[in-house]
């Protein structure tokens, strides 16, 4: 059967008249059995998709219009966001460097300092993380004694860590995005200061640590005082965020051996080297995280359960009613077709034998 031709026959004659689309669709097959002078069940499997396409595409028309328009928007609104989201970014840095070099010419040094740490608190970190850990590595290594070096790069490291996670969510992702960043702007550094490599990653990855094990005591003390909406979208995530409370310290090492496979030799052994000398102190890390999700586990076990019954009264949604339909055909499609093969399998190996 020509494909164009029943994709046009169908297109011209399926008919608006009936209000119902199940009447609808009968009354396109019954004319398409009537013109073509073939059986449904005779239709081969390019046949049956042109007849079913044909026909979703012309009672899906007009949703499929408004869904392209409306994606449309969506892009427009996220480019929007963007640039508001820049510029946000921009006024911030704009408004506190204005206020610094007025506090400069009234040489309210301690002022600077204070304000340094609100500026910290008050940016979006991430956008600028990678110069940030550059910068504050190369300040300490020209700036500081031996002796202070390695204490100043852990606090600063620690700070930069804990302020890029606190507002965010905590999940393994961002997290790992995040020490991932630190890690290889400190490595980088490392590579072109060799002498300083050791003292450099040793602070990092000591930082790092103590910024993350920060955030997550951060996260259990907010969890008493989370609203409600906050509350119910953690819920959501509930099972997610509980499996990466429980393996943080896998999450820190996984982050440390995936930088250090990208790095020279001698980078590579230095940061495995540290890191099994940190193994011991890992279990801070653990202890807090495994705390946290206990925590978590006993203010939200109400709400976890309530959020099961949800979700047993979706399962009895026409979706998830399709779905369940759905699933029972795509067992039926595998056995047939391995109903089908062991056949011809079998048909083969009795010519074989006949032979």
């Amino acid at each position: 059967m020509d494909l164009e031709k029943l994709q046009i026959d169908l297109t011209s004659s399926y008919s608006h008249r009936f209000k119902s689309v199940e009447k609808r669709v009968s009354q396109a097959l019954t004319e398409m059995v009537e013109q073509h002078s073939v059986a449904i069940d005779k239709l081969s499997l390019q046949e049956m998709k042109t007849v079913a396409t044909t026909i979703l595409n012309i009672e899906t028309k007009s949703l499929h219009d408004e869904v392209e328009a409306l994606l449309a928007q969506k892009e427009q609104i996220q480019r929007t966001l963007e640039k508001k989201a820049e510029a946000l970014q921009n006024a911030k840095y704009t408004i506190f460097n204005a206020i610094e070099a007025k506090l400069n010419t009234m040489d309210e040094l301690q002022a600077v300092s204070k304000l340094h740490q609100v500026k910290l608190q008050s940016i979006d970190l991430y956008d600028v993380l990678s110069e940030l850990v550059e910068s504050a590595i190369i300040t300490a290594l020209e700036k500081e004694q031996d002796g202070e070096m390695q204490e100043t790069m852990e606090e600063v490291i620690k700070e930069l860590t804990f302020e890029a996670i606190k507002e965010g969510s905590l999940n393994t992702i961002r997290i790992r995005k995040i020490l991932s960043t630190i890690l290889q702007s400190a490595i980088e550094v490392a590579e072109a200061t060799p002498v300083n490599a050791d003292v450099i990653l040793e602070a990092t990855l000591k930082g790092m640590r103590t910024g993350l094990i920060r955030s997550i005591d951060r996260f259990k003390k907010r969890l008493a005082f989370m609203p409600v909406e906050a509350k119910h979208i953690l819920i959501e995530d509930y099972d997610t965020i509980m499996e990466d409370l429980n393996q943080t310290d896998v999450l820190f090492s996984q982050v440390v051996q995936t930088q250090a496979s990208e790095s020279s030799q001698t980078i590579r052994k230095l940061l495995l080297d540290i890191n099994k000398e940190m193994h011991y102190d890992l279990e801070e890390l653990v202890h807090i995280s495994k705390e946290t999700a206990e925590v978590m586990r006993e203010k939200f076990s109400a709400l976890a359960k309530s959020a099961v019954k949800k979700g047993e009264e979706v399962l009895q949604s026409q979706k998830a009613q399709e779905a369940k339909r759905m699933g029972i055909q795509a067992w039926g499609v595998a056995k047939s077709a391995l109903g089908s093969a062991i056949k011809s399998a079998k048909d083969a190996m009795d010519k074989k034998d006949f032979k």
